[in-house]
């Protein structure tokens, strides 16, 4: 049996999102992001499963670790996100006056919570948050969690679908330690890939030059800053189109010219989600 690590308690979102890339699998829950790329990336029969970014609220902030960890990613995942106030059974809105949840929880929440004058408590996820409202027992209290936390924890949704915006997803990325790579066909591809570049004026401006000479759509560029350092930075990006596509290899090539550490994350299929509009 496959193993599939991810973050948080059970309930959680990543926990929905592993049931859903392999029902089968046993699901193995982590209490810290760090603790998942380190049992990943020492497991060769195992998965990961870690939330990269959300469509209303950004990044999740994990990028520091696939760059110390360079795991390979398989494949994304698109999770509807539909947060639920869940209270212990019998519960009703009158008898509230603190809500609990991750921050990205919260601020995804934030215009019902305001109407109903809740107190927000920020905590470290979501399906902990509805966990530790089941065990206190107390009609004051609700969490902000997943359907299927309420059915893990035996609590009741009060209310259902209480996002300020409707279509809110989260990406999660399938990591591992074996390296995968589909063969390019036909199909719609997505190459995940960092690099940091030499230090010299107009470094960024001159590498991606490549991409556009080749016609080769950029869908992700993020900065982060290399350890203990403001003045050297690695780049995340992710491109439209396989790695054998003689276009993203010139670009890459091209980039190449101008970077002192370059690695290829993964070569992967597009989720179809990516054509749909919210």
């Amino acid at each position: 049996m496959s193993k599939i690590y991810f973050q948080g308690t059970y309930g959680a979102y990543s926990h929905l999102a592993a049931l859903s890339i392999d029902p089968k699998a046993e699901i193995i829950p982590c209490k810290t992001f760090d603790e998942c790329f380190l049992k990943a990336s020492k497991d060769s029969n195992s998965k990961m499963i870690i939330p990269e970014s959300n469509r209303i609220t950004g990044n999740i902030g994990i990028e520091y670790l696939i760059f110390e960890y360079r795991l390979n990613i398989y494949a994304e995942y698109f999770q509807k996100i539909e947060h639920n106030l869940l209270g212990i059974p019998g519960t009703k809105m009158s008898d509230l006056k603190d809500v609990y949840s991750h921050g990205q929880a919260l601020s995804q929440c934030s215009k019902f919570i305001k109407s109903q004058n809740l107190i927000e408590h920020v905590r470290a996820d979501t399906a902990g948050s509805a966990e530790m409202v089941s065990k206190e027992n107390d009609k004051t209290k609700a969490a902000i969690a997943s359907s299927l936390s309420a059915k893990t924890y035996s609590l009741e949704i009060i209310k259902n679908n209480i996002e300020n915006e409707k279509g809110n997803l989260t990406r999660f990325l399938i990591m591992g330690k074996n390296i995968k790579q589909p063969e390019f066909t036909d199909k719609k591809y997505i190459t995940s890939f960092l690099f940091k570049l030499k230090s010299k004026p107009a470094a960024l401006y001159q590498s991606l030059g490549g991409f556009a000479i080749n016609g080769v759509n950029l869908t992700k560029l993020q900065s982060y800053p290399e350890k203990n350092s403001f003045a050297s930075f690695f780049f995340l990006c992710d491109l439209d189109g396989h790695i054998e596509d003689p276009k993203v290899q010139k670009s890459l090539e091209e980039l190449g010219l101008h970077c002192e550490d370059f690695h290829v994350l993964g070569v992967f299929e597009a989720d179809p989600v990516r054509g749909i509009k919210s």
